[in-house]
């Protein structure tokens, strides 16, 4: 099947009552139909379910759905993006191990890196991951794995792939891609060389901003295993409800992504002619210093956008604080407009120094583009930077 087709029926389940959605079991364990088919379940000689943290048909019916569409072998969904995250270093870290990874990841991304990890001896450097130099120079002999955002949050920077696999595969070093900005519909990772790839489902794979989650996906079998055997043990496995919320909302993702990324265009062109605007940085924009990339890496340019206002954090926050139909509030990959300040905000734990290092600076504007009428979008923010 083709993407669209894999959207809406990969991950489908045959039950016995012909049900054309994916049900929701909510229920915490199931029955064995004997003793001996208890004892083979837990074995692994009998394929079945025995308890929904291991295992349920519809968190599995999701796993299978963003499996497929980000050409993996099997999906692990999770509580939470950072649950995904967590999972992921869990998986590939050990005591001493050492991390590569984008300067602009998002904050909490490198804060448990360097505030809980740390603590067992674990080291991170973090670099512009779109800097191949930089990226080399940051290996060590301990390097077991290089973690990159792209595009990156918030400052829209992007990495080669291809090029940061290729560099690894040559010190036999895991590639984790965070592909919630882009989505599989924009950009596949696991394509361009790396092993895994992960999403915040809160976020455009979802759609709605009506849940939290997340989802890991290997590219080979044994990875996934390794995965799954940590998500099994330290338990934060998806709810199945979540589960049934996000394969509803994932059945629409392409026209959404579609829709919202032809808003950003017009935004975006709107604000990099805007006497008010400073900068811009959209992956859309030829003024883009990766537009060449970009093009080559990426299917479209998405919704996500980051501008500087002309008059610093001040001008920015009475943007935010005048905006009507926009909505101030952190997340993204919804419906609805988005519009927020990473460096008080969902960047406030990394300190000033490593903000700035990151080229997130305090009148840095991250903005969600969705996928109300454009012409209310850019009214909204034209009346709002009427203010500045």
């Amino acid at each position: 099947m083709k993407f669209n087709s894999k959207l809406i029926h990969e991950g489908e389940i045959h039950d016995a009552f012909g049900s054309a959605t994916v049900p929701i079991y909510q229920t915490s364990t199931f029955k064995f139909k004997n003793a001996d088919h208890g004892a083979d379940l837990f074995a692994g000689r009998d394929k079945g379910y025995i308890y929904t943290r291991i295992g349920n048909p519809t968190i599995n019916a999701l796993e299978q759905n963003i499996a497929s569409l980000e050409n993996g072998f099997g999906g692990i969904a999770v509580s939470s993006g950072m649950a995904a995250v967590t999972n992921v270093y869990m998986t590939t870290l050990g005591a001493g191990a050492h991390v590569v990874s984008s300067g602009s990841v998002y904050g909490p991304s490198r804060g448990v890196l360097e505030q809980d990890f740390s603590r067992f001896g674990v080291e991170a450097t973090f670099v512009n991951a779109s800097d191949l130099e930089a990226v080399k120079a940051a290996i060590r002999p301990n390097t077991k794995l290089i973690y990159l955002e792209t595009p990156a949050n918030p400052t829209m920077e992007i990495t080669d792939i291809a090029a940061v696999a290729a560099i690894a595969k040559q010190h036999n070093i895991v590639v984790c891609v965070d592909n919630t900005f882009a989505t599989p519909y924009l950009q596949k990772p696991l394509d361009l060389g790396a092993d895994i790839v992960l999403h915040s489902v809160t976020k455009f794979i979802n759609g709605h901003a009506d849940i939290v989650g997340g989802i890991v996906v290997a590219k080979n079998e044994e990875l996934y295993k390794q995965l799954r055997h940590n998500m099994v043990y330290m338990g934060p496995n998806m709810d199945p409800h979540q589960a049934f919320m996000v394969h509803r909302g994932v059945k629409t993702l392409a026209i959404r992504v579609e829709r919202s990324q032809e808003n950003a265009m017009k935004v975006a062109q709107y604000l990099e002619k805007h006497p008010k605007i400073e900068w811009i940085k959209y992956p859309g924009l030829k003024s883009h210093p990766q537009y060449d990339l970009i093009q080559k890496q990426m299917a479209g340019p998405g919704s996500m956008i980051s501008f500087g206002v002309k008059g610093g954090l001040e001008a920015g926050k009475k943007i935010m604080d005048n905006v009507k139909m926009i909505i101030l509030a952190v997340s993204l990959g919804g419906v609805e407009s988005l519009i927020q300040h990473p460096a008080s905000m969902t960047h406030a734990a990394v300190s000033r120094e490593d903000k700035l290092a990151a080229g997130i600076t305090d009148d840095l504007v991250r903005f969600s583009c969705g996928i109300e009428d454009v012409e209310d979008i850019i009214a909204d923010l034209d009346q709002a930077l009427e203010k500045c």
